[in-house]
């Protein structure tokens, strides 16, 4: 008995996590433009921090046409907002943006994890994938 194996519909973990670091990163985005804009601001009215969420704006095109190398670097760029998190959650006096910081550090971690794990799952799968090519007569 011969396992078929349909190549143009991924299995339901790598979906699951794209979807996950897809969401994550939308997350981080909306985090990022409304705690500098709207919910605690370093300034009345908002500030030019706000513009930390563009350069996660940057690679939201390549999870969603599923490109493998936005996943790995990715998973290397969001470090910067797990720093940048863990920092805040630490030294900011408002405790809005203490909660709000370590909501950051959460969706970092999500992401990271989910990328991570994306690239592990398809690399695997690929393998697998190969080595049943090889298999059949």
């Amino acid at each position: 008995m011969f396992l078929v194996i349909n190549p143009s519909l991924p299995p339901a973990s790598v979906s699951a996590t794209r979807w996950l670091a897809v969401g994550s990163l939308v997350g981080l985005i909306v985090l990022g433009l409304a705690w500098e804009l709207w919910l605690a601001p370093l300034r009345p009215g908002g500030s030019w921090l706000a513009l930390k969420a563009l350069p996660l704006a940057v690679p939201l095109a390549g999870l969603l046409k599923n490109r493998m190398y936005t996943y790995r670097w990715v998973s290397l760029l969001v470090w910067l907002y797990f720093t940048e998190g863990v920092v805040r959650a630490w030294s900011d006096t408002n405790g809005v943006s203490r909660v709000l910081a370590l909501v950051q550090v959460v969706l970092s971690l999500a992401l990271f994890i989910a990328c991570a794990w994306h690239v592990r799952l398809r690399l695997r799968n690929a393998d697998r994938a190969r080595r049943l090519e090889g298999a059949t007569p």
